[in-house]
């Protein structure tokens, strides 16, 4: 890490012509585990940040704005909120949201990276808040496409929070029309599937929109939503799929009696946020309604 008369830095190669600086106060851990290459280290503007692969996972100061975000429009539009299901997630936070959830009598959550969750326990216990001790959680170190294979079970929702699908990603396998296809055998009719996916900035949305072409073909409504994340510098996607219903017009009404009925406060989203986070700027639109490859 390059080092200046203050701070040590850590920089992010968000692409081969772009870099991100995060001045660090400390190195809490460093080391490889079978899949990856993980760090915890603390800045002093986003507090303890998790690092996989030389990019930022998640900050304290920020985690609630994309967890929020990724889980809660989901629940709110489900229409069987008792069985959930989430694919990654180690740090716990997405756990953690979805079991604020009353409705929610079971969480599986399947991660591949036991190192993860186990650090995620020991430097990041407020990310998971308790989750993995509450007995509705079900956690399972381990691929989540054999998992799917091989456990009969159904889900109301279907929550993604692997990694992107780079080529020397883990989750690299997991993005294409065969694993959506087990992913949607998963579900409960009418369930909703909904997954980090990338970018949407004007600069680096072309993996957001291949991943948004792809569903196309298996939902009846694939909707994109985004917000800007501070700790990743940039506008942050997600997807949300389902053959009921289109989750960018759900009834402000309805989610908020699902937010006042969630264990603790909110930090980020509630109805009004919900409209914010489907208004897609024109640019994104165009790219989307634009042809171009899949998986």
């Amino acid at each position: 890490m390059p080092k200046t008369q203050h701070w040590q830095w850590y920089v992010e190669e968000f692409a081969p012509t772009e870099q991100h600086h995060h001045a660090l106060d400390e190195l809490l851990f460093s080391g490889r585990s079978e899949f990856q290459q993980v760090a915890v280290v603390r800045s002093p503007v986003f507090g303890k940040m998790l690092v996989i692969d030389g990019d930022t996972q998640s900050a304290q100061a920020d985690e609630r704005i994309y967890h929020e975000a990724l889980v809660h429009p989901a629940l709110a539009g489900a229409g069987d909120r008792r069985e959930v299901l989430i694919l990654g997630g180690g740090e716990g936070a997405t756990l953690r949201e979805v079991l604020r959830c009353p409705d929610v009598t079971r969480c599986t959550m399947v991660d591949i990276d036991a190192m993860v969750v186990d650090l995620s326990k020991r430097y990041l216990a407020e990310w998971s808040d308790g989750a993995f001790d509450d007995p509705r959680a079900r956690v399972i170190a381990g691929d989540a496409l054999q998992f799917m294979r091989s456990d009969p079970s159904r889900y109301g929702a279907i929550v993604s929070d692997l990694t992107e699908p780079l080529e020397d990603s883990p989750s690299n396998p997991l993005f294409n029309d065969e694993v959506f296809a087990l992913i949607k055998s998963r579900m409960l009719e009418g369930g909703v599937y909904v997954l980090q996916a990338s970018t949407a900035a004007v600069h680096n949305a072309g993996l957001h929109c291949k991943m948004s072409r792809t569903l196309r073909d298996h939902y009846a409504y694939v909707a994109s939503f985004s917000t800007h994340v501070p700790a990743f510098d940039t506008e942050w996607a997600f997807l949300a799929c389902s053959d009921r219903i289109d989750l960018s017009n759900l009834d402000g009404r309805e989610i908020d009696a699902y937010c006042a009925r969630l264990h603790g406060n909110n930090f980020f989203y509630d109805s009004v946020t919900h409209r914010r986070l489907f208004s897609l700027p024109l640019y994104l639109r165009r790219m989307l309604a634009a042809g171009g490859d899949t998986f």
